[in-house]
């Protein structure tokens, strides 16, 4: 049996990975379950798990936490420091799904326990890449990535012959607006940027599919996680959703893996390896599939591919300085604040303005992405409309 810790239990990641995990009870015992302050749904999970200990972010939420669980046997904790000793528990499997930056001190702890960390939130190795995989080798974590287009990659990834590999194509749905004009785009509201095409997902990290900016993260996640330059690293369009990614190797092969828009999958993977796990999904009818098709995307219209590009291969505090701006930059626009193209401006904006050293510490990091978050939250306050 293997012991399993949720990080962001109650965000579409950890229910999908509950989900998975409460298919197999037998297999999967939970040792913690977090959330940020969903006490109905982290208590409810709890309950049904029979999880080790449940903790909230919001420490003001703790005292409904405790009346939700009171008599059931199971802990309870809450605030930031707890969300890390959660993490440091000592599970086998740990599941890294905090959104945003907040999420970056619980998986060190994680990682710093050893054991398996299961990446899903795109901050640690945006923002803390090197410090990140230098954890893991220190103590002999083994990192798996469950974005859908990574763990294709690693799937399809040569790992015992990493010269064999000629380029890695990551494939992108291209999100609600990839036939749409500038003129057009200049006028997207929350509610079109969120309603994606393929995938069901939160609203940041749908946004973040409209403007492309999460191709972008995924191409400096990818470079952190496998032994392959960012020149070398290539994005598509791929409208069905259905090849997640592929590896070129050197003798004209490619391999792709194919899978449902589910990330089930993926999570399912990353729970069971080395093995597999059966999952609820159908297999693929390819014959009703009828067709896949593939295009560039437009540098122009998605601009933060762009700047992501040049984030990554910069390096140093680049990426979080991106990745910070973004998220500023993506709530103001879901808070209708500013406008839908302004997000890359306001982007490109703080990355002109600050370049700082790179970061030593994840304090270091931290710190930067506060200032850039600043730096970015006042040129909000000029665009605002």
């Amino acid at each position: 049996m293997r012991t399993v810790t949720i990080l962001g239990a109650t965000g579409s990641v950890g229910t999908s990975t509950l989900d998975l995990v409460e298919r197999e009870p037998e297999r999967y015992r939970v040792r913690a379950l977090t959330a940020n302050g969903d006490v109905p749904r982290l208590a409810a999970a709890a309950l049904r798990t029979r999880a080790e200990l449940a903790v909230v972010a919001d420490a003001t939420c703790l005292p409904a936490l405790r009346d939700a669980l009171a008599g059931s046997g199971i802990a309870t904790a809450g605030g930031a420091a707890a969300v890390c000793d959660a993490a440091a528990s000592g599970a086998d499997w740990t599941m890294g799904a905090i959104v945003g930056c907040a999420g970056l001190k619980p998986v060190m702890a994680a990682i710093e326990q050893g054991g398996t960390v299961v990446l899903a939130n795109k901050e640690p190795l945006v923002s803390a890449g090197d410090l990140v995989t230098a954890a893991a080798g220190d103590h002999g974590a083994t990192l798996l990535p469950a974005d859908s287009e990574h763990n294709a990659i690693f799937q399809c990834f040569d790992a015992a012959r990493p010269e064999s590999v000629r380029r890695i194509v990551l494939t992108a749905s291209g999100g609600p607006f990839r036939d749409w004009s500038l003129e057009r785009m200049a006028a997207v509201t929350p509610a079109q940027a969120v309603a994606h095409p393929n995938w069901s997902m939160g609203a940041k990290i749908s946004v973040d599919s409209a403007t492309m900016m999460n191709k972008g993260l995924e191409l400096i996640e990818a470079a952190r996680l496998f032994p392959v330059p960012a020149e070398r690293i290539e994005i598509v369009i791929h409208r069905q959703s259905v090849i997640h990614s592929m590896v070129d190797y050197v003798d004209g092969s490619m391999l792709a893996q194919l899978g449902p828009s589910d990330m089930r999958v993926p999570i399912a993977h990353c729970l069971a390896w080395p093995e597999r796990m059966a999952t609820p999904m159908a297999p693929l009818d390819l014959i009703a599939l009828g067709r896949l098709d593939f295009e560039a995307p437009d540098p122009v219209r998605f601009r933060a591919l762009a700047l992501a590009r040049a984030a990554v291969e910069a390096g140093g505090a680049r990426p979080a300085i991106l990745n910070a701006a973004n998220e500023v930059a993506v709530a103001a626009f879901l808070a209708g604040n500013i406008a839908f193209l302004e997000i890359a401006a306001i982007v490109d904006d703080t990355l002109q303005r600050y370049d700082p050293a790179a970061p030593e510490t994840l304090d270091a990091v931290l710190a930067i992405d506060a200032e850039a978050r600043r730096m970015a939250g006042e040129r909000v306050k000029d665009c605002v409309r």
